[in-house]
C-alpha cells in the first residue's frame, strides 16, 4: 500500500505550479527564475513570450566552477552578482522574481538581494 504522505519535493513542485501560474516574462521585464540540487546553484533569465533563456547562470559552468562556488548562501550570493553583471550587459534592467516554490530565506533570499544590489530591479 502506497503512503499518502506527500515528499518535500512533490510539495515545492505545486507550490511552484501555483506561483508559475501567477508569474510570466516579458520582453520588457523577464522573468528570473532560481533552482538548487544538492551541490549546484542554477539561475536564468526567461523571455516566456519568445520561450527563450536570455541570461543564466551556473556553478557547473566552466568560468563559474573555477570561483569554487559552493551551494550555501555565500555561493547564491556570488551567483546572483554574476547574473545581474551579464543581465545589465544584456540592457536588462527590471525582472520578474520566481523563487521556484522555495521559501523566500537562505540560498533564495542571498541571491535575489545579491541580484538587486549588482543593479536588477524587482
Amino acid at each position: 500500500m502506497k503512503s499518502a504522505q506527500k515528499t518535500n519535493k512533490s510539495k515545492r513542485q505545486r507550490v511552484h505550479l501555483r506561483i508559475r501560474k501567477k508569474i510570466t516574462g516579458t520582453p520588457v521585464r523577464p522573468r528570473l527564475s532560481v533552482a538548487f540540487s544538492g551541490q549546484h546553484i542554477y539561475a536564468q533569465i526567461i523571455d516566456d513570450a519568445a520561450s527563450k533563456t536570455v541570461v543564466g547562470v551556473s556553478t557547473t559552468e566552466k568560468s563559474v566552477a573555477s570561483l569554487k562556488i559552493s551551494a550555501n548562501v555565500e555561493g547564491a550570493a556570488k551567483v546572483g552578482k554574476l547574473l545581474a553583471e551579464r543581465a545589465k550587459a544584456k540592457n536588462i534592467a527590471s525582472v520578474v522574481f520566481d523563487r521556484g516554490g522555495y521559501k523566500y530565506h537562505g540560498k533564495v533570499k542571498a541571491l535575489a538581494e545579491a541580484a538587486r544590489e549588482g543593479g536588477l530591479n524587482f
